[in-house]
C-alpha cells in the first residue's frame, strides 16, 4: 500500500520508516493521503473515503494509532476510533537471566510489536546478563549484553517513544553473579549480598553505572526482592542479629544515595517490607503490619513495584494498592504473562488475574503498569509464547473494557498472530485433572516430557487420567495452527511435536508398570518398541526446540536445555537395555519397576486441581544432585 503521510512528521521519521517496512507499506506522494496532527488528548484514527488523519499526543500513541488506522482501513475507508490511554506507561519485562538472553535482533522484533500495540515502557530483567569491565566473571559465559548492544537497543526503541528501563538487582537473586571466588567478601548468603559493608557498595556503584550508560532514561529498576535470608549469613556472623527492616532500610538507603549520585530515579520491588510485616513471612498477607517508623524511614524518592501474578478477585488489588499508597509514592504495578509454567504459557491464569488487576488499577487511578514474562527454571517457554499476554496487556491500556473479538482482531493485525491459536497453547498444562484456568499453576507437559519411565515419580499423581488422548487431539489441532501462524511456524511446529510426543510419553510409565506387574512379556516387549520410535521423536523435538531457540536468543543457556534433553533420551536408551535384560532372561527383576508408585507431594502440597511443579530436578530424580 502506497501512503502520503504529511503534518507533524518531525521525531516519527525513523520509526516510520521501520514501521513501513515491517508492515509493506510505500511512503509515496501519490499514495493514498494521511495527515498527522499532534495534540494534548486521546489518540485518533480518521478515514473520509479519499483522506485520512491521524492524532496523537506521545510519539508511541501515533504508532498505535496508525495500526488501528491501517487495520480499519483494510475493511473500510470510513471511519472514526477513538481511544483514551488508561496509563502513562504500559509495558512489558522479559526475563534475560534464566539461560534465555534475548538477541539484538530478538529484542528489535518484540518492539516493533510493542509499538504497533502501544507499549512503550521495556526492561530487559538482567541479574549478571550485562558487562561490568571491572567483573570479568560477572555474567561470564552467561550471554551478557555489551554496552554497545544495549546502546543500540535503546536508540531502536527511542524511535517509536518506547522508554527501555535498565532492571536489575541490588541484594538478592545474584546467585549466578555471586558464585565466583571475586564475590566472596561481598557475599553474605549464596544469592544476597553482604550489606553494612564498604565494598558491597563499590560493587553496587560499578553496576548501577554500567547498566544505567547504555539508555537514555534516567530510571532503573535495582530488585530489592525475595531477600528471605537476609542477614543471617555472613552479615550474621560480624554483626550478630538485626532487625531485617533495619538491614532492608539501611541498605535500601545506601543504593539509593548511589543512585542519586548518578541521577538516577531507582524503583524496587515492594514485597520485603510486606513479608517482614507479615507473622507467616507472606507477601499478600492482607493483615500484614508496617510499622509507622518503618514507612516513616523509607526513602520518598523511590517507585515501590507490587507485583502480583495470583490473584482473581478486583478487590484485592484495590487493597493492595492501597497499602502500597501509604509509603508515600506512587506504585507501579506488575503483573503477569505466565510464561515460567513450564514449557508452555499458562494462559488461563494469564487472562483471569490481568484483567482483575488492571480493572483495579483503572479504579484505583494507578498510572504506570507493566507485565512481566519470568523464565523460572530454564526458560524453556519461548518468548513469542507470551505475546498473546502483550496484547491483553496493551488494550486494557486504551480502553476499560476488552473484548475476546477485539483483541483477536489487534493479534493478527500487530503480531500475525492467531489469537485462538496461541491460547490453545495453555492446554498443554490445562489438562484432564487440572482446575479450570490452571490457577493452581499445574505443570504437566513439563514432568510427563520430562521425567523418567524407569521410575515415573509422578505417575501416580496422573493414573486413570486420559492424557494421551488429551495429547493426540491438542496435536492434530495444532498441526492445523502451523500454516495460520506464517510467522510463528517455527513455534507451533515445535508445539505441534510436544504434542505428538507426549500423547505417547504421559501415560507410557504407568503401562509399563502394569505390564510388569502382570509379568507381561509380550506387553513390556511392545512398550519397548515405543520406547524406541519415542528416542526418535524427541530427538526431533530437540532439534526443533534448538531452531526456536537460536531464532532470537543467544546461544549460552541452550546447553542446559540440550543436556535435559540428552538426559531423557538417556535413560530411554537405559529404559531399552533395562527391559531387554529382563525379556532375554538375563535378570530376574527390573528394581525400578518393582518399587511401589507413591503420588508426589513435594516440596509444597498439592491442591486439588494440580498434578505436579515445574521444578526439573525434581521431576528427573529422587536422587540429588548435589552429591
Amino acid at each position: 500500500m502506497k501512503i502520503n503521510f504529511s503534518g507533524d512528521l518531525k521525531g516519527l521519521e525513523q520509526g516510520l520508516e521501520i514501521i513501513c517496512i515491517e508492515l509493506n507499506i510505500q511512503q509515496s506522494k501519490d499514495g493514498f493521503p494521511l495527515y498527522v496532527k499532534q495534540q494534548t488528548g486521546p489518540l485518533t484514527a480518521f478515514c473520509q473515503q479519499d483522506r485520512g488523519e491521524i492524532c496523537y499526543q506521545e510519539k508511541i500513541h501515533f504508532f498505535r494509532a496508525l495500526g488501528l488506522w491501517l487495520q480499519e482501513f483494510e475493511e473500510s475507508n470510513q471511519f472514526e476510533i477513538i481511544e483514551e490511554p488508561q496509563f502513562k506507561t504500559n509495558g512489558v519485562m522479559v526475563d534475560c537471566s534464566r539461560n534465555a538472553v534475548l538477541t539484538l535482533e530478538g529484542i528489535q522484533t518484540l518492539l516493533r510489536k510493542m509499538a504497533l500495540m502501544g507499549l512503550n515502557i521495556v526492561m530487559m530483567y538482567t541479574e549478571d546478563t550485562f558487562s561490568v569491565e571491572k567483573y570479568p566473571y560477572f555474567g561470564y559465559m552467561r550471554g551478557r549484553y555489551t554496552e554497545k548492544e544495549l546502546q543500540a537497543c535503546d536508540d531502536y526503541a527511542d524511535a517509536f517513544g518506547i522508554e527501555m528501563i535498565p532492571c536489575i538487582q541490588t541484594l538478592a537473586h545474584l546467585a549466578e553473579a555471586l558464585k565466583w571466588n571475586y564475590a566472596a567478601s561481598i557475599r553474605d548468603t549464596t544469592d544476597i549480598l553482604l550489606a553494612d559493608h564498604e565494598e558491597t557498595y563499590i560493587f553496587i556503584e560499578d553496576m548501577l553505572k554500567a547498566a544505567s550508560r547504555p539508555y537514555r532514561s534516567k530510571r532503573i529498576h535495582i530488585g530489592m526482592d525475595e531477600a528471605h535470608q537476609l542477614g543471617l549469613g555472613k552479615y550474621l556472623e560480624e554483626h550478630g542479629y538485626e532487625k531485617r527492616f533495619d538491614i532492608m532500610n539501611k541498605h535500601l538507603e545506601r543504593v539509593v544515595s548511589l543512585a542519586e549520585k548518578l541521577s538516577l530515579k531507582p524503583m524496587i520491588w515492594s514485597d520485603m517490607y510486606f513479608r517482614l510485616g507479615s507473622k507467616t513471612g507472606n507477601y499478600y498477607d492482607l493483615h500484614s503490619n508496617i510499622p509507622d517508623d518503618v514507612i516513616e524511614s523509607m526513602p520518598k524518592d523511590v517507585q515501590f513495584v507490587y507485583w502480583d501474578y495470583y490473584h482473581t478477585d478486583e478487590e484485592f488489588y484495590r487493597t493492595f494498592l492501597q497499602k502500597h499508597k501509604e509509603f508515600g509514592s506512587e506504585p507501579i504495578f506488575a503483573g503477569g504473562v505466565w510464561t515460567w509454567n513450564g514449557i508452555a504459557p499458562n494462559y488461563g491464569k494469564t487472562v483471569v488475574t490481568t484483567n482483575a488487576a488492571l480493572a483495579a488499577c483503572k479504579k484505583e487511578g494507578i498510572n504506570e503498569v507493566f507485565a512481566t514474562m519470568w523464565g523460572d527454571n530454564g526458560a524453556e517457554t519461548h518468548s513469542d509464547a507470551g505475546l498473546a499476554g502483550l496484547q491483553l496487556f496493551a488494550e486494557h491500556g486504551y480502553r476499560q473494557d476488552v473484548s475476546d473479538d477485539h483483541l483477536a482482531r489487534r493479534f493478527s493485525f500487530c503480531t500475525g498472530g492467531n489469537w485462538e491459536d496461541f491460547l490453545s497453547l495453555n492446554e498443554f498444562d490445562e489438562t484432564p485433572g487440572v482446575s479450570k484456568d490452571n490457577l493452581h499453576e499445574s505443570h504437566p507437559s513439563k514432568f510427563l516430557l520430562w521425567q523418567d519411565v524407569l521410575i515415573g515419580l509422578y505417575d501416580e499423581n496422573i493414573r486413570a487420567l486420559p492424557l494421551n488422548d488429551h495429547y493426540k487431539g491438542l496435536a492434530d489441532r495444532l498441526e492445523k495452527a502451523i500454516n495460520r501462524n506464517n510467522e510463528f511456524s517455527e513455534m507451533f511446529s515445535f508445539y505441534t511435536q510436544l504434542a505428538h510426543v507426549l500423547s505417547i510419553k504421559a501415560e507410557i510409565g504407568i503401562q509399563l508398570k502394569e505390564a510388569y506387574d502382570r509379568k507381561d512379556k509380550t506387553g513390556v516387549a511392545q512398550i519397548n518398541t515405543k520406547i524406541d520410535m519415542l528416542r526418535n521423536m524427541i530427538d526431533d523435538l530437540r532439534k526443533l526446540h534448538r531452531t526456536l531457540w537460536f531464532s532470537s536468543n543467544k546461544p549460552f543457556g541452550w546447553e542446559v536445555i540440550d543436556i535435559r534433553y540428552g538426559g531423557v533420551l538417556s535413560r530411554l536408551e537405559t529404559a531399552e537395555y533395562r527391559l531387554r535384560l529382563w525379556l532375554d532372561g538375563n535378570i530376574a527383576a527390573i528394581e525400578e519397576l518393582e518399587e511401589e508408585r507413591l503420588y508426589f507431594d513435594a516440596p509444597w502440597k498439592m491442591p486439588n486441581g494440580a498434578l505436579g511443579r515445574n521444578s526439573y530436578h525434581r521431576i528427573v530424580t529422587a536422587g540429588s544432585f548435589s552429591v
